[in-house]
């Protein structure tokens, strides 16, 4: 089959059956074209592993934009992924010819990641073309499974550290920071018509989706929003032992990434819960204190034991 040349494609200047190289490097520009929100590349992370990790980001970034092309009808951007799964298939068949499949095809050689961790991205992905509502956090966390916890369960098994605890850890540090997102982005998913508070807790607090249209923060909308933020902390603190569990080349960065969840939840409970009219952000201040935070406990695990 034909692969798909994008726009990206374009911008770069690369087209079919390139070179692994140029397949990896192909990879890397993009993620640092979205390098704000793509902190897993970040420079902490071993040098041989970035390229592996720059090719996975690729694949989901691209199936992200064609799930989010709100310009297309639901029809045609369920049809771009269904092809981006089938070119999936055939990577791991030997088959690749775009940059992206090239260089994930390459990885999963290297590495072993499975293929289904990647199919079960592009579930979400379909699911965010067709599902804009869930009725309880069964089915949110359901979606989470797809959507959020195979990255954690991918960059495991980069660092040949696949457990079955670590992974059941990963998962709940995984779902965890989905929600928090979702609590940060809220603004924006309402304009795009999606919620992700569970309809079953809206009813418990009595709030109501014509509520959400009209922005209403009031005594339900409050507490509402705070059992929201609660649970995403604890399915973080939850996890957090897979910091001190994990090998210890990946401790630093889910420091990092623990210590970023909790600071967002942070941030949408220090602006009173009110997430209608802006994204709560991190301050520089904030970002500095879980960095040194980090820093602080990789230090500490190359201490010697007092005697």
């Amino acid at each position: 089959m034909a692969a798909m040349l994008t726009q990206g494609d374009r911008d770069i200047g690369l087209g079919h059956a390139a070179s692994v190289a140029d397949a990896f490097a192909y990879c890397e520009r993009m993620a640092m074209r979205h390098y704000e929100n793509f902190p897993v590349a970040s420079i902490f992370l071993p040098r041989s592993l970035r390229p592996s990790v720059c090719a996975i980001y690729a694949f989901a970034r691209t199936a992200d934009d064609y799930a989010d092309e709100g310009s297309s009808p639901p029809e045609v951007r369920l049809e771009k992924l269904s092809e981006w799964g089938r070119m999936l298939d055939d990577s791991y068949r030997g088959r690749a010819d775009h940059p992206v499949f090239i260089a994930l095809a390459e990885t999963a050689a290297k590495t072993g990641i499975p293929k289904q961790l990647l199919a079960d991205l592009l579930t979400a992905f379909r699911m965010d073309v067709t599902k804009t509502r869930f009725q309880d956090f069964v089915e949110l966390e359901a979606y989470c499974r797809f959507s959020a916890n195979p990255v954690g369960r991918l960059v495991l098994h980069l660092f040949q550290d696949i457990a079955e605890e670590n992974l059941l850890l990963s998962d709940k540090i995984c779902t965890g920071l989905q929600l928090a997102n979702f609590w940060q982005d809220f603004s924006e998913d309402r304009k795009k018509g999606r919620l992700y508070v569970p309809l079953e807790d809206m009813r418990t607090f009595g709030y109501t989706e014509g509520d959400v249209e009209k922005g209403v923060v009031d005594e339900r909308f409050v507490p509402l929003m705070k059992f929201q933020v609660d649970r995403a902390r604890r399915l973080l603190a939850e996890g957090a032992p897979l910091v001190w569990k994990a090998v210890k080349p990946l401790r630093f960065e889910l420091r990092l990434t623990v210590g970023g969840g909790m600071a967002i939840l942070n941030a949408v409970a220090g602006a009173g819960y009110e997430v209608f009219d802006r994204r709560p952000a991190l301050s520089v201040w904030s970002k500095v204190v879980i960095l040194t935070s980090a820093l602080v406990e990789r230090n500490s695990w190359n201490r010697p034991l007092r005697r």
